[in-house]
């Protein structure tokens, strides 16, 4: 009897395992335009590099998307300062508050006095991402006029996922165009084949444009106006051209090669043409370097193929998930999200960095990225059985080691405090908000500890453990004593993941008490494994750390704001982080579930929806299938919402500001994998979708 059982069970287990068509997969959510649209633009990519295209398969009319997913090309490396004339300090940013009875400096956007606001504004704007260059066509009709938008006719555009290849066919004045193009997945290269009939005629060339950064908040890479900026080419070979860009102590060059014959052409300052001899195809490549070198020769079809290979063996890896069986039609469109989010992630959030928000694309935050966003950003990769793709960026983190000590100690608190909207050196941007954060400290642990899980062994342990054991030391050192009640609490001086709180009069949200006691006690368990014994003041902190607040069966946002859900609440605005307390974590803290259940029905239906965040859906789904409410966890998902939405190119959509928003993307994948598995707690396969649904999947890892 017991052997049938076991057998059974193990029988149950893998009828959602069986092997999936991965390529079938892809190919029922393929990329495909046929007309301009200024959000449809598709990014090619390989973590470390981007280069988005419109209908043309290049970026032949930036200006007509600048307003919708604008053609960026950016990089990793690609960075730039204008020049500090006046010599501010960071320190001109800082300002002290009394919290708790301690005095406590944060970088903040003061607005007087004036040298400070130029400070502020100095160091948030600087460095930011460069927009490298603007690779594009321009076309001449018959009578030698340019080509617009509206002259572009019978476009078809096409994706394909599997290989990575976009084909991009059009006519003009009846004459059919065709643009095979790629990202090359171990170099920052592009390749690029046209096939035309006008390429005999003389009536395309190739336009390479490099645009200064405008230092704005957003830089779409159509800023052509003149800055202190000086770029130049020469040509090493009669089938290669090297140019040069300098920008202020900023320096790059441009390698393009090709075959056959072609010629530069200066048009203006920063604005160049290659212009092909008379074949009826011209095939040629692009590699953008941080340095000047004459790269070794590369060419079109024996790279095509090479990257073909990686993409191939990209979607080969990890896990996979088919909707197939299912025939609710939502299945579907979860399908598609999925997919696109695999993709989209890949080539922009896949780095040695934490990525900005929108990726490798363009600048939001002026290209910095926000390190309470990397959870949603790496730790799908985990779940997807790609966990080297987090290492990436996880090791990052000892570089910046040294500047988020500073931070902590400048403060008074022990250990290290990382940052929040920061640059890949490290350093602290101001922010009124982002200093005031908490919830990225205990990010750290939660992706060491999906390592861990995924490479036990002393080896892990011993190499994050300092990191990490720091992480915990500011951790324990942050809440503050209330004799009144005999408890630590966190706050005052913190605003939790819903930023519409005021930092000096907030204490104790739900959320953050969940991840502070979950971190720690991860923490002990690190120094458990490693024959270390526990750290005294960390289990102070975990066993008297403030229980969540409630009111009326109801865990409230923060124990500060015990009206929370009353109507016209300020607090049922932006991300409903109350349901996070058990959405990307398991039961801790005392944690009780029907509470927690009695408070997702109640923000389910009190929450102002329309003004929350891409991933805060993908946190409700999860929050759902945590509490073992699987249509609420699809209807979460998919909810009917504008800052749900999932274009054509599987970017989330915000609004006509943020038009992508990769965090949303890593929610997908996060809630998906998560909703399938179920948690440690779970027993039972898809405990996220309703029992009638029929999902298969392979290679995906739980959660805690």
């Amino acid at each position: 009897m017991k052997l049938t059982f076991i057998l059974l069970t193990l029988l149950s287990l893998n009828s959602f395992a069986q092997s999936i068509n991965r390529q079938a997969v892809l190919k029922r959510h393929n990329i495909k335009v046929n007309q301009f649209d200024s959000l449809s633009s598709i990014s090619l990519g390989n973590g470390n590099f981007a280069f988005t295209a419109d209908a043309t398969g290049m970026q032949s009319f930036p200006d007509a998307y600048a307003n919708g997913v604008p053609l960026g090309t950016q990089s990793t490396w690609g960075w730039h300062s204008f020049p500090n004339t006046e010599n501010l300090r960071i320190e001109e940013t800082q300002k002290v508050y009394d919290l708790e009875g301690r005095k406590i400096s944060y970088t903040v956007q003061l607005k007087e006095p004036e040298r400070a606001k130029k400070a502020v504004e100095y160091f948030r704007v600087n460095p930011h991402r460069l927009q490298l260059g603007n690779i594009g066509m321009e076309i001449t009709k018959k009578d030698a006029t340019l080509v617009a938008v509206n002259d572009i006719k019978n476009i078809r555009q096409e994706l394909d996922l599997w290989t990575g290849i976009l084909t991009s066919s059009f006519t003009v004045e009846g004459v059919p165009v065709k643009v095979i193009s790629f990202c090359h997945q171990q170099r920052d290269a592009l390749g690029f084949s046209i096939e035309s009939p006008l390429l005999q005629t003389g009536q395309i060339k190739i336009r390479l444009r490099i645009p200064f950064p405008n230092g704005q908040w957003k830089d779409v890479g159509n800023n052509m106006v003149k800055g202190n900026m000086q770029t130049s080419y020469f040509t090493p070979r009669s089938w290669s051209a090297v140019f040069s860009a300098a920008i202020d102590s900023a320096n790059y060059s441009i390698y393009t090669s090709w075959e056959g014959k072609a010629q530069i052409q200066q048009k203006t300052d920063h604005y160049y043409l290659i212009v092909p001899g008379t074949g009826k195809q011209f095939n040629f490549t692009v590699l953008f370097i941080p340095h000047q070198i004459i790269p070794v020769p590369f060419k079109f079809q024996d790279d095509l193929k090479i990257s073909s290979s990686q993409w191939k063996k990209f979607w080969t890896s990890g896990g996979a998930v088919d909707f197939s069986g299912t025939k609710d039609p939502r299945a579907f469109e979860i399908e598609r999200r999925t997919v696109l989010s695999q993709y989209l992630t890949k080539i922009q959030c896949s780095s040695a960095y934490p990525p900005q928000e929108t990726g490798l694309t363009y600048n939001s935050w002026y290209g910095k990225p926000h390190l309470e966003m990397h959870w949603w950003h790496a730790v799908h990769y985990a779940q997807w059985g790609r966990v080297e793709l987090m290492e990436k960026s996880l090791d990052w983190y000892f570089s910046v080691a040294a500047k988020a000590y500073a931070i902590a100690k400048r403060q008074g608190f022990d250990g290290l405090r990382w940052q929040k909207m920061t640059d890949h050196n490290g350093d602290e941007a101001p922010s009124s908000v982002g200093a005031f954060l908490i919830w990225q400290q205990p990010h750290f642990i939660y992706m060491a500890e999906l390592l861990y899980r995924a490479k036990p062994g002393k080896e892990v342990l011993n190499k994050y453990k300092d990191l990490l054991f720091a992480t915990a030391d500011f951790m324990a050192s942050f809440p503050s004593y209330d004799a009144a009640t005999g408890k630590y609490k966190l706050g005052k001086g913190l605003i939790p993941a819903q930023e519409c709180f005021e930092a000096v009069q907030t204490f104790n949200p739900t959320y953050e008490l969940a991840y502070w006691s979950w971190g720690l006690q991860m923490a002990q368990e690190w120094r458990k494994r490693l024959g270390l014994p526990r750290e005294p003041k960390w289990d102070t902190i975990i066993q008297q750390l403030s229980p969540y607040p409630q009111k009326n069966g109801l865990y409230l946002a923060a124990e500060n704001t015990p009206d929370c859900y009353q109507p016209g609440s300020r607090y049922l605005t932006d991300h409903p982080a109350v349901l996070g307390a058990y959405s990307s974590l398991p039961a801790v803290h005392g944690l009780d579930t029907i509470v927690m259940r009695q408070t997702l029905d109640t923000v389910w239906k009190v929450w102002q929806w329309k003004d929350t965040w891409g991933w805060d859906f993908p946190l409700t789904a999860m929050t759902a299938a945590r509490l073992h409410l699987p249509e609420k966890a699809v209807d979460a998902l998919l909810m009917p919402i504008k800052t749900n939405t999932y274009l054509v190119n599987g970017h989330n959509y915000q609004d006509e500001r943020l038009t992508i928003y990769l965090p949303g993307n890593g929610g997908v994948l996060n809630a998906v994998a998560f909703m399938c598995t179920g948690g440690d707690a779970d027993h039972t396969t898809n405990p996220g979708f309703p029992k009638q649904w029929k999902v298969k999947w392979e290679g995906l890892k739980k959660l805690f």
